[in-house]
C-alpha cells in the first residue's frame, strides 16, 4: 500500500458515531472487496503465491527467462498484498472503536509479517545473482528493466544471503527506536492542565499542534507553548536516547554495507546525490532565511505582538477571516483549478467524487490525520475530516496531487517501478496547491480580505510547512548525523544545543530562540524515517517551477502528464528534465525562493490597503 501522509491534523468535537455519518461524506471500498470475505480470499491467494515464489524451481535463476518468471510472479504477489493492505489499514483509520475494522487490520498485518519473513529471500535471490543474468532479463524484457537496474546498483552493498536473511529477521527488532517513540508521544505522554486569562485548559500533543500554536491570544499561546515544552522536557532523555539509537543503527548499516557516509546510504534509495543534497540545506539556509524574517516582521507587526519568539510564529495572519465551503464548492473549485491540466486528468477528478474516493466525515474514532492510500492498479482512496473552511480545499486538492499522481503511474508502470522517489513526491501535490491559490486570486480581485487570506494560506501552510518547518528539521538532521558519521557520542543537551543553533541561524535576532524552542526535535518522528524532511521543501521547489510555466502559459502540460506516468522509472533529476527544470544545481531552488518572496511582497501589500 502506498500511502502519503499529511502531516497537518485537525480537532475536532462533538462528534456522531460512524454508523450515523451521512453515506456521501464516506468512501466506498467496495470497488477494492465488495464483502470481507472477498479480502479474506485474497489473503489466502497471497499465501499461495508466497508458496510458489519460494519454490526450488522458482528460485533457482538458470537465465533470464527464469528471471522474469521470478519477478512476474512476486508482481502478482505485491499487487495483492497493496490492495488488500488498503481495505484493511484504511478502513481501520475511520473507526478505531469498530472492534470488526481494527481485528481485520490486525489479521492483515499478521499475515503479511508470516508472508514477508517467507519471501524476503525472493529479492535477496535477485540480488545475489550473477550480474550477466540480470543483465540479459534486462535486454529480454522492457518492463522489469527500471527494477533490475536499480537492483544491479545495491549489488555493491548487498551482503551475504545467510547476513542478510539474518536482517530480515532481526527487523521487528531494527525498528523498534521508531515504535518506542510513537509509544512515548501518543501513549505515555499525558499532559496537565495549564492556565491562561484565569481559566484552566486541557492540553494534549494533537490540541497543541493542530489549535493552540495557531491561537490568536499570544498569552494563551505562549502559555500553552510553555506547558507543553515542559512536559516534553521530563521526557527528554528517553526520547534522545531513543532517537540516537537509530541514527547508530544507521551509522552500523552503512558501514556494514561498505557505503562511504552514513549520507550515502541514506540517500541511495532516492537517487539523489550528496552534492545536491547539501546544496539543498545550504541554499535554503542562505536564501530563505532573510525573507522569512521579513515575514515574522509581518505576523509580529499584524498581530501587535511586543516581541516575536518561537511561540508565536505559526499565529496567522488572517485570524480574523471566516468563510465556509462546502464540498460540492470544493469539488468546482478543484475542478476549474486543475482544468488546464486536461480532460484526462480532470476526469479523473470528476470520477473520484461521483466514485467516493474520499472519506469526508467527521465521527467519534476516526483518525484526526490525513492519508492518500494508492493501492497499485486501482484508484486512491483519501481520508480527511471536511470543516467547511477553505484551508480544507487546498488539503483536498493536494491528496488529490497524489491520488493524479498514483493513478497515472499505476497505470503505464509495473508495480515494481511505479513509486517515484521520496525526493519527487511531494512535488505533484503542492503544485495542485499553488494551482488553487491562483485559481482564487483570479477569481477574487476586489476583495482584498480574501486575497491576503489566500496568500497567507500559500504562505502559512504550503511554503511555511514545507519550506521551513520541514527545513529546519533537516538541517538539524544533517547536523547530528555528520557527527556521528565523525564518530562523536552525542548527549541529550547536544541535541537541544545543535536544533537550537539551527533555529537561531534561520531566525537570526528577529525570533527569540529560548530553551524551550530546542526542544521542538523531540515532536517529529520524521527522524526515524531516513532522510525525509528535506524532500518536502525539494518536491515543492520543483512544483513551484512547475507552476510558474504554466502560469506563464508554457506547453508543459503533456510533458507534466508524462512525469506523473514516468512513476519511479527515472531519477528525480530526469523527472524534472522533462518539464525543463534543472534541480542538479542551485539556481532553480534559489528561483523558487524567490516566488516565497513575491508572496511575502503581496501579503505586506494587501495588509497595508487593508489598514
Amino acid at each position: 500500500m502506498t500511502q502519503v501522509l499529511d502531516t497537518t491534523e485537525k480537532q475536532v468535537q462533538s462528534l456522531p458515531n460512524r454508523k450515523d455519518v451521512p453515506q456521501h461524506l464516506t468512501w466506498d471500498m467496495t470497488a477494492l472487496y465488495a464483502t470481507p470475505e472477498d479480502f479474506y480470499a485474497d489473503l489466502d491467494k497471497a499465501g499461495k503465491l508466497a508458496d510458489e515464489l519460494t519454490s526450488e524451481s522458482m528460485l533457482t535463476l538458470t537465465d533470464g527467462n527464469s528471471i522474469i518468471r521470478l519477478l512476474q510472479t512476486y508482481e502478482s504477489y505485491l499487487t495483492i498484498l497493496s490492495k488488500a493492505g488498503t481495505y484493511a489499514g484504511a478502513q481501520s483509520a475511520v473507526d478505531m472503536s469498530d472492534s470488526e475494522l481494527q481485528i481485520r487490520a490486525r489479521d492483515f498485518d499478521s499475515k503479511v509479517a508470516q508472508l514477508n519473513s517467507q519471501t524476503a529471500i525472493v529479492e535477496q535471490t535477485l540480488k545475489q545473482a550473477d550480474e550477466l543474468l540480470i543483465k540479459q532479463a534486462m535486454a529480454d524484457n522492457e518492463k522489469y528493466r527500471a527494477f533490475l537496474s536499480d537492483l544491479l546498483a545495491q549489488k555493491p552493498y548487498t551482503l551475504s544471503l545467510e547476513l542478510e536473511t539474518a536482517l530480515i529477521s532481526l527487523s521487528p527488532v531494527l525498528d523498534l527506536p521508531y515504535q518506542n517513540y510513537e509509544q512515548c508521544k501518543l501513549a505515555d505522554m499525558s499532559f496537565d492542565d495549564f492556565e491562561a486569562k484565569g481559566q484552566s485548559h486541557p492540553l494534549s500533543f494533537s490540541t497543541f499542534e493542530n489549535e493552540y500554536e495557531t491561537a490568536v491570544d499570544t498569552e494563551f499561546r505562549r502559555n500553552a507553548f510553555k506547558a507543553f515544552s515542559k512536559r516534553l522536557r521530563e521526557s527528554q532523555h528517553t526520547i534522545a536516547s531513543n532517537y540516537l539509537t537509530q541514527v547508530k543503527k544507521e551509522k552500523v548499516m552503512a558501514d556494514m554495507r561498505g557505503y562511504d557516509s552514513v549520507f550515502d546510504y541514506l540517500l541511495h534509495d532516492q537517487k539523489v546525490s550528496r552534492e545536491m543534497y547539501d546544496e539543498h540545506i545550504d541554499t535554503i539556509m542562505q536564501h530563505l532565511a532573510p525573507p522569512m524574517r521579513r515575514y515574522a516582521k509581518l505576523l509580529q507587526q499584524a498581530n501587535g505582538i511586543d516581541k516575536m519568539t518561537f511561540a508565536d510564529l505559526k499565529v496567522p495572519l488572517d485570524a480574523n477571516f471566516v468563510t465556509q465551503v462546502s464540498i460540492d464548492e470544493a469539488k468546482q473549485y478543484c475542478l476549474d483549478a486543475l482544468s488546464l491540466l486536461g480532460a484526462d486528468y480532470t476526469d479523473m477528478v470528476q470520477r473520484s467524487f461521483d466514485e467516493r474516493w474520499y472519506d469526508f466525515a467527521q465521527n467519534k474514532g476516526k483518525s484526526t490525520g490525513g492519508f492518500c492510500a494508492s493501492p497499485y492498479g486501482e484508484h486512491s482512496y483519501v481520508l480527511m475530516s471536511w470543516t467547511q473552511n477553505l484551508g480544507d480545499v487546498f488539503t483536498l486538492i493536494h491528496e488529490i496531487g497524489h491520488a493524479g499522481h498514483f493513478y497515472n503511474a499505476g497505470q503505464y508502470q509495473n508495480y515494481l517501478s511505479y513509486e517515484p522517489s521520496l525526493y519527487f513526491i511531494e512535488a505533484p501535490s503542492t503544485c495542485n496547491e499553488l494551482l488553487l491559490g491562483h485559481h482564487l486570486l483570479q477569481q477574487n480581485t476586489d476583495d482584498k480580505a480574501f486575497q491576503r487570506y489566500v496568500v497567507s494560506s500559500l504562505l502559512s501552510n504550503t511554503y511555511y510547512h514545507n519550506f521551513v518547518t520541514h527545513y529546519l528539521e533537516a538541517h538539524f538532521q544533517r547536523e547530528v548525523y555528520r557527527a556521528v558519521d565523525a564518530g562523536k557520542n552525542l548527549s541529550t543537551d547536544d541535541l537541544h544545543q545543535l536544533m537550537q543553533s539551527t533555529l537561531q541561524q534561520f531566525w537570526g535576532e528577529e525570533v527569540e530562540i529560548d530553551e524551550d524552542a530546542a526542544l521542538t526535535w523531540m515532536r517529529q518522528p520524521h527522524y526515524y524515517l531516513g532522510l525525509y524532511s528535506y524532500t518536502y521543501s525539494a518536491g515543492l521547489s520543483i512544483a513551484t517551477q512547475l507552476f510558474k510555466k504554466l502560469r506563464k502559459g508554457e506547453d508543459v502540460i503533456e510533458d507534466w502528464l508524462e512525469v506523473l506516468r514516468a512513476g519511479g522509472t527515472k531519477t528525480p533529476a530526469e523527472l524534472a528534465q522533462m518539464i525543463g527544470v534543472d534541480i542538479t544545481n542551485n539556481a532553480t531552488l534559489i528561483d523558487s525562493i524567490g516566488f516565497i518572496e513575491e508572496l511575502i511582497d503581496q501579503a505586506v501589500g494587501l495588509t497595508e490597503q487593508l489598514k
